[in-house]
């Protein structure tokens, strides 16, 4: 069964490749053809990202995509989750996460029997509800953080980072050229938010 493995991290800093070795064993122990691996570091709250959709063009139906968590596939509000569930159903991609032990059911040869489909079914209830659950976390996250900002904030405490010009007017210049985001992020390490903050401040100069 050809299978392709998706490894995301939502920073440059972070190791996007931490979980390959897993993937990769729990492929052979199951016969699993990997015929590609699709790494990349974005934001898993943003449907844009490059890699996933490149994954998904390169399938075909029936081939596994293999993730270690289902968080790692989404953190997406309920609207983009259910835009790229229905992407993945019409391509007939099946995902096989590491922490949804029912949907390895559909990593083996007889995932077209009656058992099997009523597994689909249920997997498909649990992954949006994994998915749901990944999102209210990282929503969580993001309050208890403003929460701590807005607090260091009143108290004085909190500065911010310091505007590191010298990269700054480097991506300027970068735009200036003509540049994508894209390029731009791989040079620099820059946030998107940053990049754009940045085409503005140009766009009132």
């Amino acid at each position: 069964m050809l299978t392709r493995l998706y490894l995301r991290a939502s920073t440059k800093n972070q190791d996007a490749e931490r979980a390959r070795a897993e993937l990769e064993a729990f492929a052979e122990e199951r016969g699993l053809t990997i015929v590609g691996t699709y790494v990349e570091n974005e934001n898993g709250a943003h449907l844009a990202r490059p890699e996933l959709f490149r994954l998904l063009k390169d399938s075909r139906r029936g081939d596994v995509l293999l993730v270690e968590q289902v968080d790692r596939l989404s953190r997406l509000t309920t609207g983009d989750w259910q835009k790229l569930r229905a992407e993945i159903a019409a391509k007939g991609v099946r995902i096989v996460a590491l922490d949804l032990p029912t949907s390895y059911l559909l990593a083996n040869s007889e995932a077209e029997s009656f058992t099997a489909r009523i597994a689909d079914a249920i997997n498909a209830m649990l992954l949006d509800m994994l998915a749901a659950v990944a999102r209210k976390d990282y929503e969580d996250r993001q309050r208890r953080q403003a929460q701590g900002i807005a607090k260091a904030q009143s108290e004085g405490r909190y500065r911010g980072r310091p505007e590191n010009k010298k990269r700054n007017q480097g991506i300027a210049r970068m735009l200036a050229s003509g540049m994508s985001y894209s390029q731009i992020q791989d040079a620099t390490n820059a946030s998107r938010a940053t990049i754009a903050k940045i085409v503005k401040a140009t766009a009132t100069e």
